[in-house]
């Protein structure tokens, strides 16, 4: 896929619009804001919070490699070990990745490492550090396979009204079953139906600021 148009969100850094699905990449009032606040922030350090050194993050859309840099970043810092896996059907192109500034916005030396998620192997598990582990599969969410008990889920779809099939009760059942007891997932999203469905799975549900000018995101934890 070809998305259409590259644009600065008001942080300074990167977004992409996409044609296909009519909707931006991450928000335009600040994607890296935006990023560190629902996945970081409310994922990845809430769970280091709990004492939890060795992560396993699953996250649904590898779209701009943004999540999975700055949990890169974050676990290099935070001296813990991290697996993260992600799905994309619709990878952006090497020199699209190539374009995106969010190395310079993190103030680091140079883009390798952000490159190197999007020109490293489907499917192959790869070291980046001592610290982080990655691996990203080219297949739709309903087609994979989770061998593996997940800590965190991030739940980055692009929006219902875009892909309402990702938002629906069979996914999230199959995510709900693959998340270890404690572990959460975080997502954007705030739709009163899709709390509605998390709450019928299971999760305790912990609404928390949103990003930016959104009032409120979710956090959905698995109960013991």
């Amino acid at each position: 896929m070809e998305p259409s148009k590259l644009m600065l969100s008001q942080d300074g850094s990167h977004t992409i619009y996409s044609d296909k699905y009519n909707a931006h990449y991450h928000s335009i009032y600040g994607a890296i804001e935006e990023s560190i606040h629902v996945f970081i922030s409310a994922g990845l350090y809430n769970q280091y919070r709990k004492g939890c050194r060795s992560i396993t993050i699953f996250e649904m859309g590898l779209g701009t490699g943004l999540n999975a840099y700055l949990t890169m970043l974050e676990a290099e810092k935070l001296d813990i070990n991290v697996h993260y896996i992600s799905v994309e059907t619709d990878p952006i192109t090497i020199s699209q990745a190539a374009a995106l500034n969010y190395y310079t916005e993190v103030n680091e030396v140079d883009s390798g490492k952000f490159r190197q998620l999007h020109t490293c192997s489907w499917s192959d598990k790869v070291e980046f550090s001592k610290h982080f582990t990655f691996e990203k599969h080219q297949i739709a969410i309903q087609d994979f396979s989770f061998d593996q008990a997940l800590d965190i889920i991030y739940y980055d779809a692009f929006a219902p009204t875009c892909q309402p099939e990702l938002w629906e009760a069979d996914i999230h059942s199959t995510l709900y079953e693959a998340l270890n007891p404690e572990g959460s997932l975080v997502t954007y999203c705030a739709k009163g139906a899709f709390k509605r469905l998390l709450r019928s799975l299971g999760y305790k549900l912990e609404m928390l600021n949103g990003p930016n000018k959104k009032r409120e995101m979710v956090r959905a934890v698995k109960r013991i």
